[in-house]
């Protein structure tokens, strides 16, 4: 498949420049053959059960720890933009945190996709946000992606995709003793120390982690300080495996705040909220078991997470929320043919306070059951059908009703085997979401608004040879009822009238699009790889029809390249290029489209590593989150950093 980026004006020189150098670094061996760098399987855990990821009915793109080190992304979230070109859009709340946008949500991305982190839900039942930077990025052993719907196995609000981080503690890996230190300075007043250890002996592991980060900031009143522990233990032998295991991360930050498009054209360093401040702090504590029983696996997760605000503006809340899942996989036949039945049961509990004068309380409750089937035929061609019941509770003080429904997902696919080494694969599915607590207690008309849900189609085909591997997808979701704020609806009756601005059912809309996934090992020191998406979001009905949604780029691509030109040597690098998005419904101003490049070297000597390093290597002047329009320009605007150069040094101790 070759897709002509020349069709795309937007494409402009500067990533021009940066593809062309990649290209002719490549050049030398482009027609080198090597059998001896075959590209392994990959396992993932997407399907919640270990599972080889050639014959799955689905998409899933797998980043390791040796992926996010070579790269010299600091948080999860930066791996993920850089290393598979997901876009995102810088947080509010400052620490070096992103929203991902894995199938075109914009605004409400977060709300429409899952984060699990060694097993346990931590996506919250608000509209805060889930805080991906706060993982400490060194006791990261992979991270999985999944595109579009995972609402079987994963429950509400996975209609974008779900993102599966997998920490050594949680991994179940045979562990050995090791140790590491990292030390980092650069751009910003940047400071960054990491420290982890492994302490293993027979079938018992401690895994040890602390991080600390701290940075000015590339605006006025926008340093941040953040902290983050963990600490895992567990034991196994030949049938079972228990773990334990606790983590903190405390965040302290200066608020910038958005600029007007005079001000950012004037000095987009300067604070357009010199005061304003935000103190988090998270606690998450899990309990995980698994077992082999002959032909079946078992598995249970216990989670418990706290989560405390407190800001300049007075909006403070306080979080508790608790997780259980169980799960079962039976390996058996069916005629002869390979038959896989994973059964599960999911209950979760979240509940928020609000303090403050104007406070209130908010809950949520979860239970579901799932069960998903594959059946492997004689020909290769693998079946799977699954479906999930899931019961959602939401309650709040604020808001004049509750919300209490029943819930269904389901989701048929098939996979097979054209040729070695290519697979062909369709899924079609449903899948759902309700309005969130801070969605259903601020409406118009006061009543609650309706389930959102979606029928999502993909069908998609991977091929590996050797060293080369190429995945490619082609996706639609319709959906109803999809829940937004619209700045346009009357907002809920007040003392003081009534404003605009209220969270509605939007008319009909629907995603679709073509993402592209491949890498190549052109020779045993130099592997290239790319991501491409091309999608669109619009309005199907009403009065948006034909408008995109907002906040939603129509194409994205990341390449990069990793070399190892000496022994001890190693250079890698990339560009991610990200097309103009619409801010408002009425597409009349947008975020314009934006190229930057990072480029790092490292040098091996012993047990140390040190590293140079450059994001938006080029001084790129843009942003990626605006919240209105004035004058048809983009206003209420966040400014990206310029370039930053970071130097570290890490020492390894096996």
């Amino acid at each position: 498949m070759v897709v002509s980026l020349m069709k795309y004006p937007a494409f402009h020189a500067p990533i021009r420049g940066a593809v062309l150098a990649l290209g002719l670094a490549a050049a030398p061996f482009a027609f080198a053959q090597s059998t001896t760098a075959t590209l392994r399987e990959v396992v993932v855990t997407a399907s919640r059960l270990p599972d080889t990821s050639r014959a799955l009915p689905m998409g899933v793109a797998v980043v390791s720890a040796d992926d996010i080190r070579a790269s010299g992304a600091t948080t999860v979230n930066e791996a993920l933009i850089r290393l598979l070109g997901i876009p995102g859009r810088l947080d509010l709340y400052g620490g070096g945190e992103y929203t991902l946008d894995l199938r075109g949500f914009g605004a409400t991305a977060d709300s429409n996709q899952v984060v699990v982190v060694d097993g346990q839900r931590v996506s919250e039942a608000d509209t805060s946000g889930t805080r991906l930077s706060g993982i400490p990025i060194d006791t990261v052993e992979r991270i999985e992606v999944l595109r579009g719907s995972g609402a079987v196995l994963y429950g509400e609000g996975a209609s974008g995709g779900v993102i599966v981080i997998t920490t050594r503690a949680g991994a179940g890996t045979q562990r050995r003793n090791a140790a590491s230190v990292y030390g980092g300075a650069g751009s910003n007043g940047l400071g960054d120390g990491r420290a982890s250890a492994t302490l293993a002996s027979g079938g018992f592991s401690l895994d040890a982690n602390v991080q600390r980060r701290l940075s000015d900031g590339h605006r006025r009143n926008g340093s941040s300080a953040s902290d983050a522990q963990s600490l895992g233990l567990q034991w196994s032998n030949d049938w079972l495996r228990v773990g334990a295991s606790t983590g903190r991360d405390d965040l302290d930050a200066r608020l910038a705040g958005g600029l007007s498009a005079a001000q950012y054209a004037a000095d987009p360093t300067q604070a357009g909220t010199p005061n304003d401040w935000a103190r988090l702090r998270s606690q998450r504590d899990t309990v995980s078991a698994s077992a082999e029983l002959g032909s079946w696996q078992l598995s249970a997760d216990l989670g418990k997470r706290t989560r405390a605000l407190r800001s300049e503006s007075g909006y403070e809340f306080d979080v508790d929320a608790d997780t259980q899942a169980l799960r079962a996989r039976h390996d058996g036949s069916i005629a002869g043919m390979k038959n896989v039945l994973v059964l599960g049961y999911d209950r979760g509990g979240w509940q928020r306070e609000v303090l403050g004068a104007f406070g209130s309380t908010a809950e949520q409750r979860n239970a579901a059951w799932y069960v998903r089937d594959d059946l492997t035929l004689a020909s290769g061609t693998r079946l799977a059908a699954g479906l999930r019941t899931e019961r959602i509770e939401k309650t709040d003080t604020n808001a004049t009703a509750n919300l209490d429904s029943r819930q269904q997902a389901w989701e048929l696919g098939a996979s097979h085997p054209i040729s070695a080494g290519f697979t062909a694969y369709a899924r079609l599915g449903r899948s759902y979401r309700l309005a969130k607590v801070d969605e259903f207690s601020y409406t118009g008309s006061g009543l609650p608004l309706q389930p959102q849900t979606a029928r999502d189609i993909e069908a998609g085909a991977r091929w590996s040879a050797d060293a080369s591997a190429l995945e490619a997808r082609l996706s639609r979701s319709n959906l109803d009822n999809e829940i937004g704020y619209d700045p346009s609806a009357a907002g809920p009756p007040s003392p003081f009238g009534v404003f605009p601005g209220a969270n509605v059912n939007f008319d009909p809309t629907r995603r679709q699009g073509l993402e592209v996934d491949a890498s190549q090992r052109v020779s045993p020191t130099l592997t290239v790889r790319g991501n491409l998406a091309l999608r669109r979001a619009s309005f199907r009905s009403g009065p948006h029809s034909g408008k995109d949604v907002p906040l939603v780029p129509r194409s994205t691509l990341a390449l990069r390249a990793d070399w190892v030109p000496l022994a001890g040597h190693r250079l890698t690098g990339g560009v991610n290029w990200v097309s103009s998005q619409y801010v408002d419904f009425a597409n009349s101003c947008s975020v314009p489209h934006y190229a930057t490049a990072d480029l790092r070297y490292a040098y091996q000597w012993r047990q140390a590593e040190f590293s140079v390093g450059a994001a938006n290597l080029f001084d790129r002047k843009y942003f990626t989150q605006a919240f209105a329009c004035a004058g048809a320009q983009a206003t209420s605007l966040y400014p990206e950093p310029g370039r930053v150069f970071t130097a570290a040094v890490r020492v390894v101790f096996n």
